[in-house]
């Protein structure tokens, strides 16, 4: 079985896309549909822009979207997952490709919760850390320690391979704890918060109110989302996942072991980049990527 993965952000490079635009007509098109909904030339910035262009969360989220949503649209009938998933920011385009979105619907949303998770990460100076070399369970007990400030795991990313998030202080503790504990590397991620942290309510509680407008319709194949690491096809679980994802952790080493579990022999990356080729492998080393 065939299950196409979705980066999410970090995975933008200068020049992303722009092959897409040059040799498919129907990128072309959906790229200037792009161009006009978000009322700014994001392929101007995708194509020429700089790196600390693309930085810009307004920026980022909508442009991997737009090469991962995009690079599903031109596969044609070529595209017949069995199943899909998205990790963080990528989960809108797995809902798109999968046809639970529309292409318009998911490009607002994503540009609005860019736009929502920037102003919460303005209203309280947070961060990220990536911690290489601890279980799960270690890294947990030692979040769970620390009482005073917020810090928490935010990304499963595969064995041994974890992202914390929160305040500047809580993950300063933290990082220490967990090199004492025996991590290779506890390392602070150039990042402008705390995503996937109690410390997004406030964009999720902004996000809820658009989710809940936006129509969305049972997906052509299950779409593991990154709430519970479980397949879904009902549209109300879906929203509520979507909601619930900002303030919770992406749980992406149990997605990929459960998209393995349930028959995924092919794992296919469609967007900028190959980090999550990567990071499958890392979980199960005997499946295909491509």
């Amino acid at each position: 079985m065939r299950a196409y993965v979705f980066p999410g952000q970090g995975a933008q490079f200068v020049g992303m896309g722009k092959d897409l635009y040059d040799n498919s007509p129907l990128a072309k098109e959906y790229f200037e549909k792009a161009n006009e909904i978000l009322g700014f030339r994001i392929t101007d910035l995708m194509f020429e822009g700089t790196a600390e262009d693309l930085k810009q969360t307004k920026v980022t989220q909508p442009a991997i979207f737009l090469h991962s949503v995009i690079s599903s649209l031109v596969l044609g009938d070529d595209f017949r997952p069995d199943m899909v998933a998205g990790h963080s920011l990528g989960e809108f385009s797995a809902l798109v490709a999968a046809k639970a979105l529309s292409f318009e619907d998911g490009l607002v949303l994503v540009s609005k919760r860019a736009m929502a998770m920037q102003k919460a990460c303005e209203s309280e100076p947070s961060t990220m850390a990536a911690v290489l070399g601890l279980s799960d369970e270690d890294v947990e007990e030692v979040c769970d320690a620390i009482k005073d400030e917020v810090v928490v795991p935010a990304n499963y990313n595969c064995p041994g391979q974890l992202v914390i998030s929160g305040s500047i202080a809580g993950i300063d503790k933290a990082c220490e704890a967990l090199k004492a504990r025996g991590a290779k590397r506890a390392l602070k991620l150039p990042v402008g918060g705390a995503f996937h942290s109690p410390l997004m309510q406030p964009a999720a509680e902004e996000l809820k109110a658009a989710i809940d407008s936006t129509a969305i319709s049972a997906p052509v194949c299950p779409v593991y989302q990154n709430v519970n690491a479980y397949p879904q096809t009902d549209p109300a679980s879906i929203k509520a996942n979507l909601i619930a994802q900002l303030t919770a952790p992406v749980r992406w080493t149990q997605t990929v072991k459960n998209m393995i579990t349930d028959g995924a022999s092919e794992f296919i990356e469609l967007g900028p980049g190959d980090v999550l080729k990567g990071l499958v492998k890392k979980v199960n080393s005997e499946v295909v990527v491509g």
